[in-house]
């Protein structure tokens, strides 16, 4: 049995009130991601267990505030609930679902973009010798939140209700969260996003550069040049930060972006295939359906159809 530490059982217990805020703000609006009056903030809300949610999420802060969670990172499985935060540092391809979810008392989540700018000021300002410790660390994890750091996020939401305070008074609020996150369990890692030259921000550049330029045929040793590494040292770092290889990477973020084309824009499978990269129709049907678990058009008629 896990014994929960008062302070986490204080976070538990505060996630109540961020939970009603949080409901407020999306009852009605259906499965997925909600955006708010601030720009940075958005909510989740999922009734059941059967929406996966796929993208290529961008650095963020992601609380959960009711019911549980899973992610996906290149088929490793993560979970987090109430009172707990996943951090993503790197633009990273998740898979997620809800595991504890109903209509009656669905999953819901606080999100928060994280602004690396941002981060490296507040270290300048409190702490300069911070993020010195060159470490390659994951790009993500999954820590317990503390009381302030729920405090916070309660604070930041009341501001939707009195959006007049949002322009003067979120840029603090934000600001107090980045900084209840870097004197947090997992500070190191999140200095790592912010610091200059480290290996986190080394491979963060390349995967922007992987993302602008995803449709040509990638060369691990460009890639390694750009990092400023050798090639056998920038795989295993980047596979370090990503759970996968720089070809996996570019792999699952042609495969998302077709999936996105087809579903959205109504492009046949093959269409999608060359507009994203590949040479070879069945080869792109193949290693769709690895990933997705069908074919193209049966995935895409599924999603239509759900």
């Amino acid at each position: 049995m896990t014994i929960k530490a008062p302070s986490h059982k204080t976070a538990i217990s505060k996630c109540g009130e961020l939970a009603a805020l949080v409901a407020r703000h999306t009852d009605s609006k259906g499965n997925g991601t909600h955006a708010t009056e601030i720009n940075s903030l958005d909510f989740m809300r999922v009734s059941d267990t059967s929406t996966v949610m796929r993208s290529v999420t961008e650095p963020i802060l992601s609380i959960g505030v009711q019911g549980k969670k899973k992610v996906l990172v290149n088929q490793e499985a993560y979970e987090y609930g109430i009172a707990q935060y996943l951090v993503v540092s790197v633009d990273l391809p998740l898979w997620g679902c809800a595991i504890e979810a109903t209509p009656d008392k669905p999953y819901l989540g606080f999100k928060l973009n994280l602004d690396p700018v941002q981060l490296c000021d507040i270290i300048a300002q409190t702490n300069p010798s911070m993020g010195k410790k060159d470490n390659s660390v994951r790009g993500w994890f999954i820590s317990d939140a503390d009381p302030s750091l729920i405090d916070c996020a309660i604070r930041l939401t009341q501001l939707l209700d009195t959006p007049q305070d949002i322009p003067f008074l979120a840029p603090m609020i934000i600001r107090e969260i980045y900084y209840r996150l870097l004197m947090g369990e997992q500070g190191e890692a999140i200095r790592q996003i912010a610091a200059s030259g480290s290996t986190m921000q080394r491979i963060a550049e390349v995967i922007k550069q992987i993302k602008a330029d995803f449709t040509k045929p990638l060369r691990v040793e460009d890639l390694a040049e750009q990092a400023n590494m050798s090639a056998s040292s920038f795989h295993r770092h980047f596979k370090e930060v990503t759970s996968m290889s720089p070809l996996q990477y570019q792999k699952q973020l042609r495969l998302l972006i077709a999936r996105h084309l087809m579903l959205a824009e109504n492009v046949d499978a093959t269409s999608a295939a060359y507009q994203v990269g590949y040479e070879s129709p069945s080869q792109f049907s193949r290693e769709y359906s690895r990933l997705f678990g069908a074919p193209p058009i049966r995935d895409i008629e599924r999603l239509r159809s759900a």
